[in-house]
C-alpha cells in the first residue's frame, strides 16, 4: 500500500506535468476533457475504484489529498462540464451496475470521452421527484421511452443521461422507479437549451418521443430506481460538498481583488472577506471528516457561494453592474459579474437548500416526515393536476 507522502508526491509531480499538456488548448471543455484523460492515465482517474473497474482500490485519504492538491492549483479543474459523470453518475454505476454496464461505460467516462447528464426534475416532479411521470416501457430487447425532464445541466452536450422513468404504475410511486442509462444521440431525444441570467444556457428541458434503451441497460434492477436515485444523489451532494461541479467565486481570488483595489484596508472589507475565508475552510475540514452526511456539505458550500457573491457585488461593482454579457471569461468585470448572476443556481442544483434541510431533519435529527397521502396508494390511482 502506497503512503500519503509517497501519493501526494505522486500528485505533486503529475500536477507539474500538466500545464505542458495543456499550454495550447485555448477552448476550456477541451482543456477539461484533456486534463479529464491525463488523470486517468496517470493512474489518477480512479482512485476509489475497485482493481477490477480498473481503479486503484485507495482509500477516501486518499482521494482527499488529491482534491486539495488540485484546489491549490487554481488553474484546471473538473469542472460541470465533466463533474455531472465523474462525480455523481460513474460512481453510481461502480457501485450498482451489472459487469457489462460497467465495462462498458466506466473507462470512457472516466477519460473524458463520453459525457453525462443527470435526467431526474420533470415539471411536474421536482422536490416530489418520485411523482415523476416518464414512461419507459420494455418492448422485445428495448426500452420505449417518452416523457419530459428539466433543468437538465449539460445536456445539450451530453453523450449519456443516467434517467429515471415509470416502468411500474400499478405499485406505489417509489417502488415503480427504475434507473436507465439513455443515449441522447438520437432522434427520439430533442435537448432545448433554457436562457439564463448569465447569457449561457447550462441547463436544458430534454424531450423524448419514443427514445429506444438497450434492455440491459439498467442500474440497479427493475423497480430498484428509488434506491439508485438516493445512492446517487449522495455521490452528487458529496462531490457538490467537496467542491466538484459548478464553482462559487473564490474567497482567495476575493482577498486579491480587494487587495488590487486598494479596499482590503477597510474594516468592514476585511471582516467580510475574514468571514468568506472561515468559511471555505469550514468546507475543508468538514469534507475530510468521516461518515458527514453529504447535505451537510452541500448546505456549506451554496452558503458559502451565496456569501461569495454579496462581497464580490461590493467590491467588483460599479464594474459588476457595466456588464455587456461579452463571453464567458473573456474580461476580469465579465468573470465578477457572471459569478454573482450565477450564484442562485449553487442553491438550487444537487436540490434546493429545503430539501438538503428536511432530509437532515429526517434522516440525522429523527423528525418526522411530513405527511403524505400517496405513498401506499398505486401511482395509477393518485390524482394528479
Amino acid at each position: 500500500m502506497i503512503s500519503e507522502s509517497e501519493f501526494k508526491e505522486e500528485v505533486l509531480s503529475f500536477f507539474q506535468r500538466v500545464p505542458q499538456l495543456l499550454e495550447e488548448i485555448e477552448d476550456p471543455f477541451e482543456r477539461e476533457r484533456t486534463f479529464i484523460a491525463a488523470c486517468y492515465d496517470s493512474n489518477l482517474g480512479a482512485l476509489n475504484y475497485p482493481v477490477e473497474d480498473g481503479g486503484r482500490g485507495l482509500e477516501q485519504r486518499f482521494i482527499d489529498i488529491f482534491r486539495q492538491e488540485l484546489r491549490n492549483q487554481n488553474s484546471f479543474s473538473i469542472g460541470n462540464a465533466f463533474g455531472v459523470g465523474i462525480g455523481f453518475c460513474l460512481p453510481t454505476i461502480r457501485d450498482h451496475g451489472s459487469e457489462e454496464i460497467r465495462k462498458r461505460f466506466l473507462k470512457p467516462g472516466l477519460r473524458g470521452e463520453e459525457m453525462w447528464c443527470q435526467l431526474y426534475s420533470e415539471p411536474g416532479a421536482g422536490s416530489d421527484l418520485a411523482g415523476l411521470t416518464t414512461r419507459a416501457e420494455l418492448d422485445g430487447d428495448e426500452w420505449v421511452v417518452s416523457g419530459q425532464k428539466v433543468w437538465t445541466s449539460g445536456a445539450s452536450a451530453a453523450d449519456l443521461g443516467i434517467l429515471l422513468a415509470r416502468t411500474n404504475w400499478d405499485v406505489p410511486k417509489h417502488q415503480g422507479i427504475s434507473m436507465l442509462i439513455l443515449p441522447m444521440n438520437q432522434d427520439g431525444v430533442e435537448v432545448r437549451p433554457l436562457k439564463q441570467m448569465t447569457g449561457t444556457s447550462s441547463f436544458n428541458e430534454v424531450f423524448m418521443d419514443n427514445a429506444k434503451i438497450p434492455a440491459s441497460w439498467v442500474v440497479g434492477s427493475q423497480g430498484d430506481g428509488w434506491r439508485m436515485a438516493v445512492a446517487l444523489l449522495s455521490h452528487e451532494r458529496s462531490s457538490l460538498g467537496a467542491g466538484g461541479g459548478r464553482q462559487p467565486l473564490s474567497a482567495n481570488d476575493l482577498i486579491a481583488l480587494a487587495q488590487e483595489s486598494g479596499v482590503n484596508a477597510d474594516p468592514l472589507v476585511r471582516q467580510l472577506l475574514a468571514d468568506l475565508f472561515s468559511g471555505s475552510q469550514i468546507i475543508t475540514w468538514l469534507n475530510l471528516r468521516s461518515g458527514i452526511h453529504p447535505s451537510i456539505g452541500k448546505l456549506w458550500r451554496t452558503k458559502q457561494g451565496r456569501a461569495a457573491s454579496k462581497v464580490a457585488s461590493k467590491l467588483a461593482f460599479p464594474g459588476g453592474v457595466a456588464w455587456q454579457g461579452e463571453p464567458l471569461g473573456s474580461s476580469e468585470t465579465n468573470r465578477w459579474a457572471y459569478g454573482i448572476c450565477d450564484s442562485p443556481a449553487h442553491s438550487l442544483g444537487g436540490g434546493t437548500d429545503e430539501v438538503q434541510k428536511n432530509t437532515l431533519g429526517e434522516r440525522v435529527l429523527g423528525l418526522p416526515r411530513e405527511p403524505a397521502v400517496d405513498i401506499d396508494i398505486p401511482f395509477s390511482e393518485v390524482r394528479k393536476n
